[in-house]
């Protein structure tokens, strides 16, 4: 016996309701978490370490990614007509990516920092200060938010028949400008950058740390020696969860990113539902990870002097 599909969705009812579940337990969760991240660090002085600081700003990130949710469970439920407009439907995907993008750069300087923290510990207490931070964290938005601009103008509501538009056929998808002009290839690139350069740089950071650690794990002497020890060792544990989480979510994101650019292209034959589906609730995965990790992190971060 077939599933019975549910109005204007190509998914079965027996797929939309677990799904569904899943995305309003991850919204719960996701904003739940983000939010009590930003309040505690910010009511609490002791609690603005240069670390956290980084936190408070990568739970704002995935705070206005799971924000985004309710119109991708919509277009879940009924894909066909997008009822919310040009601006909500180019908004919403250029959030999605500039937030993402915003965490991927966050993640990576916040390594760099536990790198010069461990490495070279003199001379990251005189670099790495609280208004060196904060500036560094609004460059990394400001980049963020740039490099995703042209998703802007990747999607657009598109009609089945542009010369006849029938407002029931009404899509949020790649436009055809987009296709034609080359900036879907651009925004691919972009992807790819984005995913693969950071991962280059986390896999060297923590390929020096973990060494340094080995090295000097005989070095340290004194009282607190066993504490310090155990300190940097739970500090790289944390991140190195942390960052692994995100990489796995995001090489599934990537995936399906690029499967839904190449369908839109014609490289590849897909249903289009299907893979935009796959990539939107992929987007969802690494601020979940993010926000449960994080959890946890702001009580371990608290005994670093930055």
């Amino acid at each position: 016996m077939e599933d019975q599909h549910c109005g204007d969705s190509l998914f079965p009812t027996s797929t939309l309701i677990p799904v569904t579940t899943i995305c309003i337990l991850l919204f719960i969760v996701g904003i739940a978490g983000n939010t009590m991240t930003i309040l505690i660090i910010n009511r609490f002085k002791d609690m603005k370490t240069t670390t956290n600081l980084y936190l408070s700003s990568m739970a704002i990130s995935d705070l206005i990614i799971f924000l985004s949710l309710p119109f991708d469970l919509y277009r879940l439920w009924k894909y066909v007509p997008w009822v919310f407009g040009e601006l909500v439907c180019r908004l919403s995907h250029y959030t999605n990516e500039g937030c993402t993008n915003a965490t991927i750069l966050h993640i990576t300087v916040l390594s760099m920092e536990r790198y010069l923290a461990i490495c070279f510990p003199f001379k990251a207490k005189a670099a790495i200060t609280k208004r060196r931070v904060k500036y560094v964290i609004l460059a990394l938005w400001g980049f963020a938010l740039l490099s995703a601009a042209p998703v802007f103008f990747l999607m657009g509501v598109e009609y089945e028949n542009e010369t006849m538009p029938d407002p029931g056929t009404r899509q949020c998808k790649h436009t055809r400008y987009a296709i034609e002009s080359g900036l879907l290839h651009t925004t691919i690139w972009v992807s790819t950058a984005y995913f693969f350069c950071p991962m280059f740089c986390l896999l060297f950071l923590y390929g020096s740390i973990g060494r340094k650690l080995w090295k000097s794990r005989h070095e340290l002497h004194g009282p607190n020696a066993a504490a310090r020890q155990k300190v940097n060792r739970q500090t790289v544990k944390i991140l190195g969860e942390w960052v692994l989480g995100s990489v796995k979510a995001g090489i599934h994101y990537m995936t399906f990113n690029i499967r839904t650019d190449f369908e839109a292209l014609g490289i590849i034959h897909l249903q289009t539902l299907n893979m935009v589906t796959e990539k939107n609730w992929a987007s969802y995965i690494k601020p979940g990870v993010s926000s449960s990790v994080r959890g946890h992190c702001p009580a371990k971060f608290i005994s670093n002097p930055n």
